[in-house]
């Protein structure tokens, strides 16, 4: 199986970097290739300027990004979940590597749209400071809506899971260590 791993954390020294690194890990032992993408690492501009009215040429950064994402069997995004959503660079990055005539491609005359990754599977582990029932139940699980159906469904990628961490903030070091384990799992089972 071909895994490409995409990090949305801006800071190489949060857990969700370590999250990553764990993952790595599992999947190296299993023997898959493997690929990953930091965003924090690439170099373009997160702002899709004139939406899709005109066209903004994509950065050699985000073409090699294409290029992962088309290779891959099975795309995992580790990211936090800020103000309920995406950090600000990952969003950016989704708005301008998931586009038209790549991701998807509207129909002419319609308002349906042809998937063009379809076949691949994704995994979502993200991170919060609440409790992951709290983010689920009282406040709906924006982010998860967002990813799953809105952005991975939407471009034909049909079999999300997502792994919920929380609460991150105040949690203690065997929380923490004991995230880190399950993310190494998940990296050998290939999820």
């Amino acid at each position: 199986m071909k895994i490409l791993l995409i990090n949305g954390h801006p800071d190489k020294e949060s857990y969700n970097h370590a999250l990553a690194a764990s993952y790595k890990k599992g999947v190296t032992a299993s023997g898959s290739e493997f690929q990953e993408i930091n965003i924090c690492d690439l170099t373009f501009n997160p702002n899709l300027e004139f939406g899709y009215r005109k066209r903004t040429e994509l950065e050699p950064d985000l073409l090699k990004a294409q290029e992962s994402i088309k290779w891959a069997d099975h795309i995992v995004w580790v990211y936090p979940i800020w103000w309920g959503s995406v950090p600000a660079i990952m969003k950016g990055f989704l708005d301008r590597v998931l586009l038209p005539g790549f991701a998807f491609e509207k129909i002419e005359g319609s308002v349906w749209w042809d998937k063009l990754l379809t076949g691949k599977t994704s995994r979502i582990i993200c991170t919060m400071d609440q409790p992951t029932w709290y983010y689920r139940w009282i406040n709906g699980k924006p982010s998860h809506t967002a990813m799953k159906k809105l952005t991975m469904n939407f471009i034909g990628v049909k079999k999300v899971r997502i792994t919920s961490i929380g609460p991150l903030r105040l949690s203690k070091s065997t929380f923490r260590e004991k995230w880190l384990q399950k993310a190494e799992k998940l990296g050998f089972q290939n999820k």
